[in-house]
């Protein structure tokens, strides 16, 4: 009986989206450019922290945003408004963007006139979180009426963010969340990830959070 070959196209598929993440990781250090993927849920507010992101560094930083949804335009709509350059990838059904999305993306942006790039990934906890993009800092928002037991369902993404962003706390309030116990689970998995309480509608945590990414970009990119 002849040996089955077999082939695994999965393995095949990382390998090459991670060396494609290194090649756009190098290109836009060379250019002094900061990356940032947000992921999150549906809902979880993507948008509105990165639109309130921008209202707190734009006097100091140029920024632009690559937007992934799977149909509309709805996102990148909002960014331009604001007067911000954005990029909407459309995937028509992938559920999460990879560095081979990313690349024609970044050359519809003018990186010589922008110092902090937002990537906005498809909304689900899964997939976005197996895929390098080739962003310096890996984010996550978990919003206060999706529970605090989402890390035990979704550890994978918990476990590869830098940060973690905890929105809608204007929410506890009136729910069952329980802030003590989701900081014990995501430290299980991640003990080194980031955590910033913060609320799109009132603002709280907002300045602690754009302070801190302030920082780190200016870290990376010190002389």
């Amino acid at each position: 009986m002849d040996e089955i070959k077999l082939i695994d196209i999965r393995k095949n598929i990382l390998s090459d989206n991670e060396n494609q993440a290194g090649i756009i990781r190098s290109d836009l250090a060379e250019k002094k450019i900061f990356m940032v993927n947000l992921m999150a849920s549906p809902g979880a507010g993507k948008t509105s922290v990165i639109l309130q992101t921008i209202k707190r560094l734009r006097d100091t930083l140029r920024l632009g945003v690559i937007e992934g949804d799977i149909e509309s335009l709805v996102d990148s709509e909002k960014i331009t408004a604001q007067g911000i350059p954005a990029v909407q990838i459309r995937t028509g059904g992938a559920c999460h963007l990879d560095a081979p999305m990313i690349t024609p993306a970044l050359k519809e942006l003018d990186l010589d006139n922008l110092d902090l790039v937002f990537i906005e990934n498809i909304g689900n906890l899964v997939c976005p979180a197996e895929f390098d993009t080739g962003a310096d800092l890996k984010a996550m928002i978990l919003s206060v009426p999706e529970g605090d037991d989402k890390v035990l369902k979704y550890p994978l993404m918990f476990s590869v963010c830098d940060v973690l962003l905890v929105n809608k706390i204007d929410y506890l309030d009136g729910s069952d969340f329980n802030m003590q116990e989701l900081y014990s689970r995501v430290r299980r998995v991640n003990s080194k990830i980031k955590i910033f309480q913060i609320s799109c509608k009132t603002g709280k945590g907002l300045d602690e959070w754009c302070g801190w990414l302030a920082e780190k970009i200016q870290a990376k990119f010190k002389a």
